[in-house]
């Protein structure tokens, strides 16, 4: 039997990590593959494998997968397009369902704001106020630039109606300073979002709105007494919105009302 060329990537690439639809591999690309592209000092790409289920027809999975890897290409590449600061894409294999993107050089937003380190091991950060600010002083930038800039990102995503679908501090990367370069001397940081495995289309101010509420309740679930964080957080994204927050800011309240009757009655 062949055996593709995405398939060997992932044979030889280091596994890091898995989650119930995909798993996430480090390449060091080989030179001789992607010669056009790349020279010996190419920084490494991240695989994200969807993998076959056993219990899903053949034609259904093969379907499934590269509709999923299709589409999480567009959204990432839509984004590329508009600014956004989102992983480039390397490789696209929507058969194999193979995507490679662009290796992020920095630290999860999950592990650099209160309380979200403790599920791994790491020192447990209990309120804003205690938190060792020294991690962030090394990527310049502030708590509050930090939440003003999530605002943003995802308001200039959400302006191009691309919707996340899984917004959560685990999916949002703090960028090393020294790893990129802007045309904005005064830029010195860089917060990118990943992962666009759950990710549409939507004009629907509903849909902005609930990816908003599904970042908030991250947020309440991650990261104790966060209500000040998420504030700054809006403040930023009404910033660059702009004249369409009332229509959001209503429909989110609208969102928030209707996740509290849900769980009251359970």
């Amino acid at each position: 039997m062949t055996i593709s060329l995405s398939q060997n990537l992932i044979r030889s690439s280091l596994p890091i990590a898995q989650g119930a639809e995909a798993a996430s591999h480090l390449d060091f690309p080989p030179i001789k593959v992607y010669k056009a592209h790349l020279t010996p000092q190419s920084p490494p790409i991240l695989l994200k494998y969807r993998f076959q289920k056993d219990y899903r027809h053949p034609f259904l999975n093969a379907n499934l997968t590269r509709s999923r890897i299709a589409g999480e290409a567009r959204a990432i590449l839509k984004c590329l397009r508009s600014g956004v600061h989102v992983p480039g894409i390397r490789m696209v294999d929507a058969t194999d369902g193979v995507l490679g993107i662009e290796w992020i050089e920095g630290q999860s937003l999950r592990r650099l704001l209160p309380g979200g380190a403790e599920d791994d091991g790491s020192d447990k950060v209990d309120n804003v106020d205690s938190m060792d600010t020294d991690i962030l002083k090394e990527y310049g930038v502030s708590v509050d630039e930090l939440m003003k800039l999530i605002g943003i990102e995802i308001a200039k995503m959400h302006r191009v109606d691309v919707i996340h679908g899984d917004l959560t501090t685990s999916n949002m990367m703090l960028r090393r300073p020294e790893s990129f370069t802007s045309s904005d001397p005064n830029v010195t940081t860089e917060l990118v979002l990943i992962d666009f495995g759950l990710s549409y289309q939507s004009t629907l101010t509903e849909d902005k709105a609930v990816d908003l509420y599904v970042l908030e309740r991250a947020f309440a679930s991650t990261h104790p007494d966060s209500e000040p964080l998420f504030a700054k957080v809006l403040a930023g994204y009404a910033e660059t919105t702009g004249g369409n927050w009332p229509a959001i800011k209503h429909r989110l309240d609208d969102v928030r009302l209707r996740g509290r009757k849900r769980s009251m009655v359970g």
